[in-house]
């Protein structure tokens, strides 16, 4: 973000590019964030805290584990669309609320057990109002080694067993490229965490990509549809 979330070292990377048409497509059929109090939780650089208070969220407030995430936030920060930051770890996050709206971007595929998957899902349940909703980007597990997204901006390289879910090592296609980790959950292991933490519903909507142009064409897209990088998850508190 500013693209919609700038955690990714390459934020003009098509799947991200993708994600971010995926939640700003979700927010406006929400009827947008106006006077609305807002939550992105692992907020990274601050990109879609950003985007949820310059679309007028009454308040916004983003929460990270890292400290260099949280100053870098806090420095970029626009002074006309003011952003709250907190440093806390999503298993452990404090009460900060109550919020109408939480937002997660890839949060819940770095839970590293499912006690901490858990302790996500309870953390933002806890700080939202009876009726609030829950947007995030989850990755979709059993892509590798079935799919090549390095044509949109990733590659996995291996996939281990690994405590309550498989360890994915995979690297962002920058130059030198950016090696990670995360964890493939999968999405019933999500609805499971959802349903136990108190909410009420949970859905999900696919990938959504940004219209064809000359560099990226409806072939291009239509073949990322086929096997996308995320979906999104709804749950209603």
């Amino acid at each position: 973000m500013q693209q919609l979330y700038d955690t990714h070292p390459a934020p003009r990377a098509a799947f991200t590019a993708a994600d971010a048409f995926t939640l700003r497509t979700a927010l406006d059929a929400l009827g947008g964030v106006r006077d609305l109090d807002t939550l992105d939780v692992a907020c990274g650089h601050g990109g879609t805290a950003a985007l949820l208070a310059s679309g007028g969220a009454r308040r916004t407030v983003g929460v990270d584990s890292c400290p260099d995430r949280v100053r870098r936030a806090r420095a970029s920060a626009p002074a006309s669309a003011p952003v709250e930051y907190v440093l806390a770890d999503a298993a452990d996050m404090p009460q900060l609320g109550p919020f109408d709206l939480a937002t997660a971007v890839y949060l819940f595929s770095h839970a590293p057990d499912r006690a901490a998957l858990h302790a996500m899902f309870r953390g933002i349940r806890a700080n939202l109002r009876p009726g609030g909703r829950l947007l995030s980007l989850v990755r979709n597990p059993g892509g590798y080694p079935r799919v090549d997204w390095s044509p949109y901006g990733m590659r996995i390289l291996d996939r281990l067993p690994d405590g309550d879910a498989p360890l994915l090592k995979a690297q962002f296609l920058t130059e030198p490229p950016l090696h990670f980790e995360y964890r493939e959950w999968a999405h019933a292991d999500f609805a499971e965490a959802a349903v136990d933490a108190g909410f009420s519903t949970v859905g999900w909507q696919p990938a959504r990509t940004p219209p064809a142009d000359a560099s990226r064409d409806e072939a291009y897209w239509t073949a990322y549809r086929a096997w996308p990088v995320s979906s999104l998850m709804t749950c209603t508190a």
